[in-house]
């Protein structure tokens, strides 16, 4: 149940990454580059995938505490650079950017450390 709320937690901030890259897009094609100008923020603001993005990351820190509450930081925490790995998947799969091989080098030692941690035991 624990890995499951951690993968749950991963998947929604991933997710909101991947949500919140999508609002900002839009938000770039209609002002251009965004700074902190009163119409990028309007913008901003104004894109309801950008509220979305934010939305799911809260949803993914309430599932968090669920975890926090069940295991020690030490655990739960490494499991958080499983939101890398989705995003470079999400990346291939749904943007269909090209990923460099030394990328996918940093993915499989990011996969190797949390198969480590994972067996550690959650205690």
């Amino acid at each position: 149940m624990l890995i499951a709320l951690i993968l749950v937690s991963v998947t929604l901030a991933a997710v909101a990454q991947l949500t919140l890259k999508a609002g900002m897009n839009r938000v770039t094609d209609r002002v251009g580059e965004v700074s902190l100008s009163g119409e990028a923020l309007r913008a901003i603001a104004g894109t309801p995938l950008v509220w979305l993005g934010l939305a799911l990351f809260g949803l993914s820190a309430v599932v968090w505490l669920g975890v926090l509450s069940r295991t020690s930081l030490s655990f739960a925490y490494p499991f958080a650079a499983l939101t890398y790995v989705l995003i470079v998947l999400f990346d291939l799969f749904i943007l269909h950017e090209d990923i460099p091989a030394p990328r996918w080098a940093g993915v499989a030692f990011i996969a190797v450390g949390i198969f480590f941690v994972s067996r550690t035991g959650a205690g």
